[in-house]
């Protein structure tokens, strides 16, 4: 055989056995953009929502959070949102405690969180981050329910209550009192989306539909950044979207948690709040619910964490900002209703 004949066969088998490689990898490609399309989509520029309380002390922001969380955290908390301004001493006051545990966070609407755990995982800038938390927290105890019956978590406990107001512009120039201004023709609104925001899909929706106003905010459309109607946005993350509307001219209210305006004004911004009657704030209703899930790579430390919460310093920690932390008897762990 022939030199030049050789090397042709062998050319032809090298590209044989490149076109078998490409077809195999072909399925397994689809296979994990298959798997990564289940994951929950964290918008952009959330950097402050997505923390990594290192070891050393440090704390990590955004995508690099995300990248080193599920490989160097010891312990992984994905939390409703509209907590994230106190998380800093929350997790400061556990570690305290807990020293060698580094602490992961993310801090968004916990209807997108637990999209995240049903699928898998979450995708941020374009990137797929899979991995689960250890610990999980909800302003609806539905969303721990869904786990329930998914066998992903047994047991919960209430930590913080809060209530509903509505943020409006320093001095309230547009002379607003309550819900039903919402839906003046002079009144520009930015409300929290009923799709993955649990302060609008389980409480403002239900008191909005009560004042008989719903339909005329949403104008029968159930998203998440967009504009429902001419005065109305859904927001993606109320909580840092409404007090930049409000204080850009673009809205003049919306509906946020009473801790969201405190924030608001700690940070400079000249926004006040409308307090609502106990009807409309759902004070004696919102509860925030937390559990461990059943396949927490730490157990223990999930565990030792839903304890810290009934500790003094854990309270004090809420407290500052605001939250009104649970009865001692709402802070035992207890089995998940069905």
């Amino acid at each position: 055989m022939s030199r030049l004949f050789a090397g042709r066969i062998a050319s032809a088998c090298a590209v044989g056995l490149m076109a078998l490689a490409i077809a195999a990898a072909a399925p397994v490609k689809q296979a994990a953009a298959a798997e990564e399309a289940k994951f929950a989509s964290i918008p952009k520029n959330k950097a402050n929502d997505l923390k990594l309380y290192t070891a050393d002390g440090k704390i990590v922001k955004g995508a690099e959070a995300l990248g080193r969380m599920q490989g160097e955290a010891g312990l992984i908390l994905w939390l409703a949102g509209n907590q994230f301004f106190a998380m800093d001493d929350v997790v400061g006051a556990f570690r305290k405690d807990n020293p060698s545990v580094s602490v992961g966070i993310i801090t968004l609407p916990p209807g997108l969180l637990l999209k995240g755990i049903q699928g898998g995982g979450v995708t941020y800038n374009g990137k797929a981050y899979p991995g689960l938390p250890d610990v999980y927290a909800s302003v609806n105890l539905g969303h721990l329910k869904a786990l329930k019956k998914a066998g992903l978590m047994d047991k919960y406990a209430i930590y913080l209550h809060n209530e509903m107001v509505l943020m409006v512009a320093q001095g309230n120039p547009k002379g607003i009192k309550g819900m039903k201004d919402m839906v003046r023709p002079d009144v520009r609104t930015s409300n929290p989306n009923p799709v993955s925001e649990g302060i609008m899909r389980f409480y403002g929706r239900k008191v909005l539909e009560r004042h008989g106003i719903w339909d005329q905010i949403s104008a029968g459309k159930e998203c998440n950044s967009c504009q429902t109607t001419p005065n109305n946005w859904f927001t993606s993350v109320h909580h840092r979207e409404t007090p930049e509307r409000i204080l850009d001219g673009r809205s003049d209210t919306g509906i946020v948690w009473v801790t969201e305006v405190e924030e608001a004004k700690r940070d400079g911004a000249k926004v006040d709040m409308v307090r609502l009657p106990p009807e409309d704030s759902l004070v004696n209703e919102v509860s925030y619910a937390i559990g461990s899930l059943t396949n927490s790579r730490k157990k223990a430390d999930a565990d030792r964490y839903i304890q810290f919460l009934a500790t003094p310093a854990a309270k004090a920690a809420y407290t500052k900002y605001g939250f009104v932390t649970a009865t001692d008897e709402e802070l035992k762990l207890k089995p998940i209703p069905q």
